[in-house]
Parts: structure tokens; sequence; C-alpha cells
């Protein structure tokens, strides 16, 4: 995209943001309103890589950029900042990040480049931390708005940075044996919903915590399984109706057959 068509997009959020000539939708938004749309479509974006789609991946991060526009538009409405604001912080914050590139006469070339990264962005969290008033953390920074499963992981890979994590694999089965048995013993008990959903979380954390020990990302392995599910359901739901049954009325019984024979069929 041209400087011209940066412009251009700008201009055009302004119009649409025009408090009397404007979109009646555009100009009702506020950050909060938006903020599920801007979560969207990144996950479109995801969605396009994920099926090599470059046309698709053109259109959704055309779609992600208005969202960075839009922000900014209100932004720059309540005179807080504005487009460029927005562009030069994330300019600013690659080249402190890449002193290794920008910087070679003052950078190290003995320390590794993500422990200089990390090192960084440490920084920089401690220092909005001591802005705000508060204690730094190893926390500080884990936006709550991620899916629970990849912020279940970051908030354990930073508390892992400051030793707070198993160095073998046994003691992390054993706390998810552990999880599983509180769970059960509510189920047993009789627990109440709010109960129920404390051992629950505590169960998925612990699963979070032995896909991170076995290197393996909890968000992937649950995509790929929803995606298996799928597949399965779908052959369940063809096979079922190819014999002329309705879905609802074979009884499970049927429908464990045809799953089963999805798996045997590699689905």
């Amino acid at each position: 995209m041209t400087t011209r068509n940066i412009d251009r997009l700008n201009e055009i959020m302004a119009q649409l943001r025009h408090p009397t000539d404007g979109c009646p939708w555009d100009v009702a938004q506020d950050f909060k309103s938006i903020a599920p749309y801007t979560i969207e479509e990144a996950y479109e974006v995801a969605d396009a890589i994920e099926r090599d789609d470059r046309d698709s991946l053109r259109e959704e991060l055309g779609d992600l950029l208005l969202q960075v526009v839009f922000h900014a538009r209100i932004a720059e409405e309540e005179k807080s900042f504005d487009f460029d604001d927005v562009a030069g912080a994330i300019v600013d914050k690659l080249v402190r990040r890449h002193p290794h590139v920008f910087d070679t006469d003052n950078h190290d070339p003995d320390s590794s480049l993500r422990d200089n990264w990390e090192s960084q962005k440490a920084s920089e969290r401690a220092d909005k931390s001591r802005a705000r008033g508060e204690d730094p953390s190893l926390l500080d920074d884990v936006p709550v708005a991620l899916p629970a499963l990849t912020r279940s992981e970051k908030l354990q890979k930073r508390a892992a940075r400051g030793g707070f994590d198993w160095t073998e694999i046994d003691p992390v089965l054993e706390k998810l044996e552990e999880e599983l048995g509180e769970l059960k013993a509510e189920i047993s008990a009789g627990g109440s919903p709010e109960r129920l959903a404390d051992e629950m979380g505590d169960l998925l954390f612990s699963c979070v915590n032995l896909a991170r020990h076995l290197k393996l990302d909890p968000e992937e392995s649950l995509r790929g399984t929803n995606a298996k599910f799928e597949r399965r359901f779908r052959h369940v739901e063809t096979s079922v109706r190819n014999d002329g049954d309705d879905l609802q009325k074979v009884g499970l019984d049927v429908l464990e057959e045809r799953w089963q024979q999805a798996k045997k069929l590699g689905l």
C-alpha cells in the first residue's frame, strides 16, 4: 500500500466518523464497542494463513488495518494520539528491540537475540508499572483478552523466568492427576457450579502446563483436535443421512459406530 492509500484510508475514516455527515453506526462506536471486531479480524487473518489463501489474507489484513485506523481516529478525536503516533511508537520499539540491526556500535555481539529481546521487553514493562505507581511483576502486561489457553501458557512462561517451574515432566503429570482427582471428588460431592468451575479451571491450567513442558502450543493442539472432531462428526452426519435416517433418532450406539468408522478411515 502506498502512502497515498494510507492517507486516503485515514481520510475515509475521518469522513465516516464526521458527527453530522458521517455514518451513524461508525459515529456511535468507541474503543470498547469495536474491540471485539478487532479481535475477530485478527482471528480471520490467522484463518486465512491457515488456509494458505493469499487473496483472503490480503483482504483480511486490510480489515485488520481498518481496525487500527478506527481506533486511531477515535483517539485523535479525543486528542490522545493519532495514526502517525501509532506508527511512530512501533517504529521506535522495533529500533529499540533490535540493537543488533540498528545500533551495531553499542550492541554486545555475544548476547543472544532472544535474551536481548526479552530483556528489553521486561525493562519496558517495568517502566510502565513504575509509571502507574505499581511494583513491577513478571506477569505485567499479559493481555486479559487473550484466549484463556494462550494466556495460561504466557503466565506460566513468565513465572518460569522467575524460577517458578518444574524441571522434570513427572511432577507436571502428577499435578494433572491431582487436579483431575479433585474435580472428580467435587463432582461426587455434588459441588456447586462455582466449585466445579474452579476445579475445571485448575485442570485445564495443568493441561496447558503439560503442553508447555512438552513444547506444544496448547491452542494449536486444541485447534487440531477441533478440526479432527469436525471431520469425523461430518462423516457421522453424512453416513446417517445417506442411510435415510435422522441423526437425532438413530441412537448413540449407531452414532458411536459411525464415529469409529470415521476413525478407521483416517478422518
